[in-house]
């Protein structure tokens, strides 16, 4: 049996977007012993940092360093790992390259499940352009014949989606409350990094609770705070008790 850590991946478009919506994910699992993997597309650099543009004079080379060093920060706090890409945003354009790197990292991380956006964003295209990247690197990956490896051992992942900013608008359907209460202080200090955004610390604080309470009414137990998911792919079982 491997002695190797089980392992997560977050594919994000943003800085901010592994914070807000899958904070707690990230470090429940690295508190049980999960490698966590954040791979970033983008810094965030234009359209997710409005505090850092208030600033006259200030360069996009400057906001890039914040934010990078913002979400350097935030995935320690929440006990994962981070690798950028510098794809932009407003808009998110991604190479041939960073989908051979995203391809290798599903092959070198192996990941026991993975985390990106919704299919749908009418408010922001980025979002579903990174879940569209995440989807094709997952797919590639699995592949026999994408640089084959007889030795490699690799399955494709699940995928859950995160809950998008406005999910009535983006056909984001949860099926999965995750309960975080153990780690939600651990969420809550990653936002206070987030300079950038602080208008959101709380309107994240609020989704959580609301979250948590569904979570509770749904699986009869206590739950004060939680996080929404919309599995992809189904789930095989034998038995459904």
């Amino acid at each position: 049996m491997s002695s190797l850590p089980k392992t997560g991946l977050v594919i994000t478009a943003h800085p901010g977007d592994f914070v807000w919506r899958a904070g707690g994910a990230i470090a429940l699992h690295a508190k049980r012993g999960f490698r966590m993997k954040i791979l970033c597309l983008s810094y965030g650099e234009r359209g997710e940092s409005q505090f850092a543009w208030k600033k006259a004079g200030v360069r996009i080379e400057e906001v890039k360093a914040q934010r990078r060093d913002e979400a350097e920060r935030a995935a320690a706090v929440l006990g994962a790992e981070i690798e950028f890409m510098d794809a932009g945003d407003y808009p998110l354009r991604t190479t041939e390259a960073m989908l051979d790197r995203a391809i290798d990292i599903f092959h070198e991380l192996n990941p026991s499940f993975v985390l990106t956006h919704a299919l749908d964003d009418p408010y922001n295209v980025d979002h579903p352009e990174a879940t569209r990247f995440a989807q094709e690197a997952r797919i590639i990956a699995q592949a026999a014949g994408h640089k084959p490896d007889p030795e490699r051992v690799y399955a494709a992942p699940p995928l859950f989606l995160f809950e998008p900013h406005q999910p009535e608008q983006c056909n984001f359907k949860p099926n999965v409350i995750l309960k975080i209460d153990e780690v939600w202080e651990v969420k809550r200090k990653a936002f206070e990094i987030l300079a950038a955004q602080k208008h959101l610390w709380e309107y994240y604080t609020r989704v959580a609770l609301n979250r948590g309470v569904q979570g509770g009414r749904n699986s009869g137990k206590a739950m004060t705070y939680g996080e929404a998911y919309q599995r992809l792919f189904p789930e095989a079982l034998e038995t459904l008790a």
